[in-house]
């Protein structure tokens, strides 16, 4: 028990880094219902992105001043191409049959892969990430808390309730949500549905670039296949907190990420269990808390907001 709050805090920080690109996954579903299975690539060219910025900088700048810099860097990447993705790779197949943009969205994520690799030809290795000097501070005698975590603890809440206050009081949030509802109708009363869907990938590739960068400062690495698993997850975390809901991606975030420290740590402590226990089980736990959670409430813990289309 005394080790207790720092795993919350390391849960809690996991599912905030989950649950921002999360919120990637859930926009573009809950306007044109289409899984992006490259949204994980998308997290990872933001981080690429970012890195490059901080590698153009003088090598005395101060990491406060070239972490703006970074996330202007990292979302101009990841916006630049998940609206090309939603241009030339999505918008073609927008009448097809639903099988055929998801396994585009899976061919896209292996190319995006290997352009990253082609760009970086040592991609393959991990590469150094900017960190905070000083690893971490000391909040009680049980419990300390890393720069870059703090990072993550501050943007994730702020970028869910930005988007929250953007989707429900301003005119283009309205439009989303009548895109959502109905796209057809939309269209007739003027809204420009292109428009909108464009915007939902660019909204999901910005967090998606705040959540790479707090990703380097928290680990103090990135590579060019970290966007699979992270993809997943936070796949995963859509799924639990309700598809097609901001602040439900969020919770399911969170809900996976204390799942998953919690196992790791304790897990090993119950009789009899000792092997399911560790870093190596995390994921088959976090894909065992989400068969539960759909078997229990299938539609999410804060449920869906998909609109029935035929």
């Amino acid at each position: 028990m005394h080790e207790l709050p720092q795993t919350l805090v390391n849960g809690l920080t996991l599912g905030a880094l989950y649950g921002l690109i999360a919120i990637g996954y859930t926009m573009v579903y809950g306007i044109v219902q289409l899984i992006n299975f490259a949204h994980g690539e998308i997290f990872m060219i933001g981080g690429f992105g970012a890195l490059t910025i901080y590698l153009w900088l003088p090598s005395d700048t101060a990491l406060a001043l070239a972490i703006p810099l970074m996330l202007v860097g990292g979302v101009i990447a990841s916006v630049g191409v998940a609206t090309a993705a939603e241009r030339f790779a999505y918008r073609p197949l927008r009448g097809a049959p639903r099988l055929a943009p998801l396994i585009t969205a899976i061919g896209l994520s292996i190319a995006l892969q290997q352009v990253v690799w082609a760009f970086y030809p040592d991609a393959k290795k991990p590469r150094s990430f900017p960190q905070f000097e000083g690893e971490s501070f000391k909040v009680l005698d049980n419990l300390s808390i890393q720069r870059g975590d703090l990072f993550l603890l501050i943007a994730a809440p702020l970028c869910m309730f930005a988007l929250g206050m953007f989707v429900s009081k301003s005119r283009t949030g309205r439009a989303m949500q009548a895109t959502a509802q109905d796209p057809d109708t939309a269209k007739l009363m003027g809204i420009d549905t292109d428009r909108i869907i464009v915007m939902a990938f660019a909204i999901g590739g910005a967090f998606a670039a705040v959540a790479a960068t707090a990703h380097g400062l928290k680990y103090g690495q990135i590579n060019f296949e970290m966007g699979f698993i992270a993809g997943l997850k936070a796949f995963t975390a859509a799924v639990l907190g309700g598809i097609g809901n901001i602040y439900g991606a969020m919770l399911g975030g969170v809900v996976l990420g204390l799942a998953e420290a919690l196992a790791i740590r304790y897990i090993e402590d119950i009789p009899g269990m000792h092997q399911l226990g560790g870093g190596a089980w995390k994921d088959v736990w976090a894909f065992t808390l989400l068969i539960v959670v759909l078997l229990v409430r299938p539609q999410g813990l804060l449920g869906e907001r998909v609109a029935d289309r035929a």
